[in-house]
């Protein structure tokens, strides 16, 4: 088995860890956040850590209703220009913990004054330095370069921080690792046959909304880094307003759509596809939206994208072995990357 695969499988006791490991933790960021009631957060990070970030622009907005921005980094290491964080948490997200661009975003925070905070998998790095309070992911090395649990974990880290002093959301957290189990099993029976439909895809458009925005980026992110096709993740709204002129019989959908509030525009998007001629694969609970298909577990759907990822994972995984990739070390790309 690749160590890939291994890491993917290893994703429900990685949050089950992390949810017993963390939750003192967890418990202090959210009763500073609950004191010191910031009105905005900013959210700091890279590449898979930024998606996780998408997810937290979600949940932060939805459930604790703080408006989020995503932090501009090079405002602090090529402008000497740090925007004034007075009355915000900051929140630097890197598996890493080593990018100096999302160290220079919170230290220059907290020496501001403001809340800050990082979810990390090293707990002795730089941003976990800079920060205030620390979330250790708890995922163990993670010797793969294409990160996978340590987004989910990211995303347990954060569902479990809005989800503080609230029993009826943090009892639905603390079910994350059973239902990550559950769609590991389901997925594994599906993929296969959405592999060999997909091993022609060159392109690809991968679409979702809400909570699944961010799963529509990580889902692009891994098929297009480990399988080598060019994905573009969009919501549906902005892929309406001009991008969608490139779907069709040569550049397939890739539609990121459970039941819940987003499930109508997920619909209108698919048959948008549809009518330019184009190919709709899908992530969700109802068959009729695309095929290839890829059943969903039920999951309350704010804590969607954390099953949701699994299929993406796996589905890249495969069409990267198909094309004989080595999905442990694809060509040209590191585990960490130091960007300025």
């Amino acid at each position: 088995m690749s160590l890939v695969r291994d890491e993917i499988a290893q994703q429900p006791d990685v949050v089950a860890r992390l949810l017993e490991r963390e939750g003192p933790a967890i418990d202090a960021l959210a009763a500073e956040i609950r004191r010191r009631a910031p009105r905005y957060a900013v959210l700091a990070a890279r590449g898979t850590s930024d998606n996780a970030a998408r997810y937290a622009q979600h949940v932060l907005g939805r459930v604790l209703r703080l408006p989020v921005v995503l932090a501009t980094p090079s405002l602090h290491t090529l402008y000497d220009a740090p925007p004034r964080y007075d009355d915000a948490v900051v929140i630097g997200v890197s598996q890493s913990g080593a990018s100096p661009d999302i160290v220079s975003v919170v230290a220059d925070a907290t020496e501001q004054g403001a809340l800050t905070a990082a979810i990390t998998n090293a707990p002795a790095s730089p941003l976990a330095g800079a920060a205030q309070h620390v979330i250790d992911l708890e995922a163990g090395e993670e010797r793969s370069v294409a990160a996978t649990k340590t987004y989910t974990a990211s995303l347990a880290a954060i569902a479990a921080l809005v989800a503080a002093g609230d029993a009826e959301l943090a009892y639905e957290v603390q079910r994350l690792p059973e239902k990550l189990a559950a769609q590991l099993a389901l997925s594994g029976g599906d993929v296969a046959g959405a592999v060999r439909q997909g091993a022609r895809w060159q392109r690809l458009t991968v679409v979702g909304r809400g909570a699944h925005y961010a799963t529509a980026f990580e889902a692009a992110l891994k098929i297009r880094e480990l399988a080598g096709i060019v994905a573009e993740p969009y919501s549906p709204a902005d892929l309406l307003h001009g991008p969608i002129a490139a779907v069709g019989p040569d550049q397939p959908l890739l539609a990121v759509a459970p039941a819940g509030p987003t499930e109508q525009s997920m619909r209108e998007v698919v048959e948008a596809a549809r009518e330019r001629g184009a190919r709709v694969a899908a992530i969700g609970h109802d068959a009729a939206l695309g095929d290839p298909f890829l059943q969903l577990v039920d999951i309350p759907e704010w804590l969607g994208p954390l099953v949701a990822i699994v299929p993406a994972q796996l589905l890249a995984v495969g069409l990267a072995e198909a094309r004989g990739v080595d999905v442990d070390a694809p060509f040209g790309l590191s585990k960490i990357t130091l960007t300025r």
